[in-house]
């Protein structure tokens, strides 16, 4: 039975009003995209690279999901136990790169690095693999305190809070450092662009320390700064919206991610306070880490709530016009999308549907999206146009036993003909399955198309239909 059609919940009534035109830009083809460690480009003890072209199986999945953007930094882009990628490192990783069709952002190393040795690093990737690189980060995450050289705490000197224990205030020296390593790539390749500051802190959302220098994020004081000298393609900020997962129950975690508290305050309460400023000044973002907790909850970030979750967040960001959002793997932990089984064997967590359903139902231009009576069910809607066609996106987050069905009227100005379907849902409606999900009435492999279903006709400017809870639904409607 499609998660649109009529089930035994309560149903509660909403209206999704669709305007019927179209702001800015188009959301970018490469937004879904994943983020692993630098260290992931060394080979293992056996001499096997993880990114390789003759890694099939982690080729195959990335297609199959839908990934466009690969990122490799993170912690262990400067953690001086792992070397710097050498050329035949990097030669694996492009490989890897056109046959899975990504674009990379590629991570330089900052903290006790060397100018010289970031700019031949780039200079070899510019000169070989240009058509494949998005972009340049230097460093990751600068803003944290143990970055800094501080008293008692020495790291790299350059480094320096000015301030002890004032996070922010090492800012101006981090700003001078980063200045210099850009100088140095860029007379390597003077083609060269870049990303950053890939800040840490998701301040003011709850629960992580207040990094600002002045009052503000690194990542709007870095914008600034570089906003006029022609080398920033965006900034690049982190988000771990539930923080550490370190004492949190996969019923808390299923809890939060599902909740209108994360949607209606802790998203805003980062975008107002930094994204949103440094968008006035002209410049985009990126959230070149992100996903809902540190290291993940066992229970939580690898069923299908995550899948929801994680929707849900991607159509966030793309309404509010960000460049993309690439979810961090890391040596294997809850919250990976991809991981290898105990056979050494390439899988995907439920997280991979959102990517694969937010690759569906975003092809076009966002469009603003009301709802009427929203506090009576837990649901979202966001939408695109591309030429004649209107894609909506549904999440019912509803769940558990007093969870509520979603009477749901799309009324959008012009539209006609018969509107489908493709649905996002797990076997009983359960939050917790790590198997058992369908996107489209089959589960996600390789050679997987969407498989429209009919909704119903679209008379007087409206359609209707009823999502069952903890499901998902992209809608198609043609548009006169």
């Amino acid at each position: 039975m499609p998660a649109f059609a009529r089930g035994q919940n309560k149903q509660v009534p909403v209206v999704v009003r669709i305007e019927d035109h179209a702001q800015g830009a188009p959301i970018p083809d490469d937004f879904c995209g994943l983020s692993f460690e630098s260290s992931n480009l060394l080979p293992d003890r056996q001499g096997k690279y993880l990114f390789s072209r003759d890694n099939a199986d982690l080729i195959s999945l990335f297609r199959t999901i839908g990934i466009k953007n690969l990122r490799v930094g993170g912690g262990t882009a400067e953690m001086v136990q792992y070397r710097v990628p050498a050329h035949a490192d990097i030669d694996h990783l492009f490989a890897f790169a056109k046959a899975a069709d990504v674009n990379v952002i590629y991570t330089l190393r900052l903290l006790n690095g060397s100018p010289k040795d970031a700019a031949e690093t780039a200079r070899y990737i510019e000169q070989r693999y240009a058509s494949r690189l998005v972009c340049f980060e230097i460093g990751n995450e600068p803003d944290w305190h143990s970055y800094h050289t501080s008293p008692g705490h020495t790291v790299d000197p350059r480094i320096t809070e000015a301030i002890p224990d004032n996070p922010g205030s090492a800012f101006p020296s981090f700003l001078a450092t980063w200045n210099e390593f850009a100088a140095a790539v860029n007379k390597a390749a003077p083609d060269a662009k870049f990303t950053g500051p890939d800040t840490g802190s998701n301040h003011p959302v709850p629960g992580t320390r207040d990094t600002d220098f002045e009052g503000q994020s690194w990542t709007l004081h870095f914008a600034r700064a570089q906003k006029d000298l022609g080398r920033l393609l965006f900034v690049a900020q982190h988000d771990y919206v539930g923080q550490d997962a370190k004492g949190v129950s996969p019923e808390t975690a299923i809890a939060s991610m599902l909740s209108r508290e994360w949607v209606q305050s802790r998203y805003p309460l980062l975008f107002d306070h930094v994204l949103a400023p440094v968008q006035t000044l002209g410049l985009s973002y990126r959230m070149t880490e992100a996903n809902d907790y540190t290291s993940g909850v066992d229970g939580a970030s690898n069923t299908y709530a995550s899948a929801l979750w994680a929707l849900d967040y991607l159509h966030w960001h793309a309404a509010r016009h960000a460049l993309g959002v690439n979810f961090h793997n890391k040596r294997w932990i809850f919250t990976d999308t991809v991981l290898p089984d105990r056979n050494n064997r390439f899988h995907f967590n439920p997280k991979a549907y959102a990517m694969r359903a937010f690759d569906v139902g975003a092809h076009g231009t966002p469009i603003p999206v009301t709802i009427d009576h929203s506090e009576a069910v837990n649901l979202t809607a966001y939408a695109v146009r591309d030429g004649k066609s209107v894609l909506v996106t549904l999440i019912n987050k509803e769940y558990g036993s007093s969870a509520k069905s979603a009477a749901v009227t799309l009324r959008c100005l012009g539209i006609t003909g018969q509107a489908a379907g493709i649905t996002l849902k797990s076997k009983a409606n359960d939050v917790t399955a790590k198997d058992d999900i369908t996107l489209g009435g089959a589960p996600l492999s390789a050679g997987w198309k969407p498989q429209w279903e009919p909704i119903g006709p679209c008379e007087d400017n409206r359609t209707q239909l009823t999502l069952t809870p903890a499901s998902a639904v992209i809608v198609r409607l043609d548009v006169k």
